[in-house]
């Protein structure tokens, strides 16, 4: 039976269970949890992606940015198994060929992703949503019946603490501000301690203050975790003080520090400049 037999065997299995034992297949000797290499999407004769090669080293903060039409949103599509390219190749870790797998999959093995929209459970309370999202067993009623482990009811109140919720625990998810809602949708993520986390626009609509709070918490995330940022707000790029990779007609523009990137006279020219 080959790796990649093995393993989606196991993504069958209880999630938390597969979700632990996918981890152990992760190969990050290289240093590097995600490659993308020659990867092309076409739609209709328009490559959304042209022969873009992206590489994401284990534990570190990386922003994408571009125009419109960059490429930003089918480059997560690919990762995450929504979108299949007609050519390339996406590893996770050494081995694990993502598109041989499906999304369910791809999330169960450590791939986490959150939309531009906050996607919550309002009527219930945030430490439910949170309770929700650990059990393996999707069904709302089913899930909040059985009864928590002191393991789970800890893991719960760490991940609280860690998006800055604890406070709020049993306010319903619906009475949260924008910003708020957003962190318990990372949390929810977070629950399953996800290897990669990809994050799309995550400070839009939010106030000054949620902002800097957001970008307190991206920061802390990365280390024990790679965190991918899609972003539109430079300010907010700039104070995440991460790499940069530009995309640019579905391929990478330029890669560096924001400092870099934004004198990059190509950069300019087709996205930082029109901006100024």
């Amino acid at each position: 039976m080959s790796l990649l037999q093995s393993a989606r065997q196991l993504v069958r299995r209880d999630a938390a269970v597969a979700s632990a034992d996918y981890q152990r297949l992760l190969d990050l000797t290289k240093g590097v949890i995600l490659y993308v290499e020659g990867v092309t999407v076409s739609f209709d004769g328009f490559k959304a992606l042209n022969n873009l090669s992206l590489y994401i080293p284990d534990g570190q903060l990386r922003c994408i940015i571009g125009a419109n039409g960059a490429g930003k949103t089918t480059l997560m599509d690919v990762i995450t198994g929504k979108t299949r390219p007609d050519t390339g190749q996406v590893y996770f870790g050494q081995v694990i060929n993502l598109l041989e797998l499906s999304e369910p999959e791809i999330a169960e093995i450590g791939i986490g992703r959150k939309f531009q929209k906050p996607s919550v459970f309002e009527p219930l309370s945030v430490f439910q949503n949170l309770e929700l999202a650990m059990k393996a067993d999707k069904s709302v009623w089913a899930s909040l019946r059985t009864k928590l482990t002191g393991e789970q009811f800890d893991r719960i109140h760490q991940v609280l603490y860690t998006i800055g919720l604890t406070e709020q625990s049993e306010q319903l998810a619906g009475a949260l501000s924008h910003g708020q809602k957003q962190w318990l949708e990372i949390g929810m993520l977070l629950i399953s301690d996800p290897k990669l986390l990809l994050v799309d626009e995550p400070v839009a609509g939010m106030t000054a203050q949620e902002t800097e709070r957001t970008a307190e918490l991206l920061k802390s995330l990365a280390g024990e975790r790679s965190v991918v940022v899609v972003e539109h707000d430079m300010e907010f790029v700039r104070s995440l003080d991460a790499p940069v990779t530009v995309l640019h007609q579905g391929s990478v523009l330029a890669e560096g520090s924001m400092d870099e990137v934004q004198a990059n006279q190509a950069v300019i020219e087709v996205y930082l400049g029109g901006a100024e």
